[in-house]
């Protein structure tokens, strides 16, 4: 039986420590700022991202990675003996799955599957991480794939971003399009819904917001097993720790993962976003 590599991308922004632990391959996305190209997590990390946004006067936009990017990977594992498993960002938000079926047709003598998460950051990110986790215990490509799409129905990710600015800049709003000019008076609370941004509650503040955050994740996850939970933020590290405390205290997770959104993702939401992604047997 052939060893299986599972591959992502950067939007999850799994922990280093995870991606190393569980041997993922992640191919970057791109963040153009300019004339400047920077591989997502790779030339700038989130921390520069955000203190270069503060002050710039051209804002970033991203790009998926090329064809040339995944086929570089593919095969150097295939030629290491593995077979593939790529689990990527949503397809109708990004390109990254059309470049990743370019260069599996460059490479008909390799065992290649891809799955379209339907999702992103660290939704997508358990997805990847139960992939990986039966891949190390031995588990065949199409164990593996099964997984992962099993995974894809049981996960979620409810967030609340400061502005919606950002998401209808890059074109990525979404059902979320609603609010727009509306957030003087009202916290969007949104999810990603088959693949898309879509609006699920609206609060009067920002405290609200994050409370509600929990709920629909508790109503969710309501006597699932085996219940995994990761926050994510745009430079808001401490917003997102009270998320994590506020769901420890109403949810029995089993895993626990305190997360960043990539640079990538960080364009279309803006600082100051905060999140919580789950996933549940």
């Amino acid at each position: 039986m052939s060893k299986v590599a599972i591959v992502t991308d950067s939007s999850p922004y799994i922990p280093e420590d995870l991606i190393k632990d569980n041997g993922i391959h992640v191919v970057p996305l791109t963040v153009i700022w300019g004339e400047e190209n920077f591989y997502d997590g790779v030339d700038i990390t989130p921390v520069e991202f955000y203190k270069r946004l503060e002050t710039a006067k051209i804002m970033p936009s991203t790009s998926q990675p090329s064809v040339a990017d995944f086929e570089v990977l593919f095969r150097s594992l295939h030629q290491q003996g593995y077979d593939i498993l790529a689990v990527l960002i949503s397809e109708v938000l990004s390109g990254t799955i059309s470049s990743a079926t370019q260069a599996k047709k460059m490479l008909p003598e390799a065992n290649i599957e891809i799955v379209n998460s339907r999702s992103l950051a660290m939704a997508l990110g358990f997805q990847v991480l139960a992939a990986a986790r039966a891949a190390n215990q031995g588990a065949s490509l199409q164990e593996c794939k099964r997984l992962a799409l099993d995974a894809r129905e049981k996960t979620g990710v409810i967030f609340v971003l400061d502005t919606l600015e950002f998401l209808h800049r890059g074109g990525r709003i979404g059902g979320a399009k609603r609010f727009v000019g509306t957030l003087l008076n009202i916290k969007p609370v949104l999810a990603i819904q088959d693949g898309l941004v879509t609006p699920v509650d609206s609060v009067r503040t920002q405290n609200k917001a994050l409370n509600r955050i929990v709920e629909l994740i508790e109503e969710r996850t309501q006597g699932k097993k085996n219940i995994r939970l990761a926050t994510l933020h745009a430079n808001n590290a401490e917003t997102a720790r009270y998320v994590l405390d506020l769901a420890l205290e109403r949810i029995p997770a089993v895993e626990q993962i305190f997360s960043e959104v990539s640079p990538v993702i960080g364009t279309h939401a803006g600082p100051g976003a905060v999140g919580l992604a789950y996933k549940h047997d």
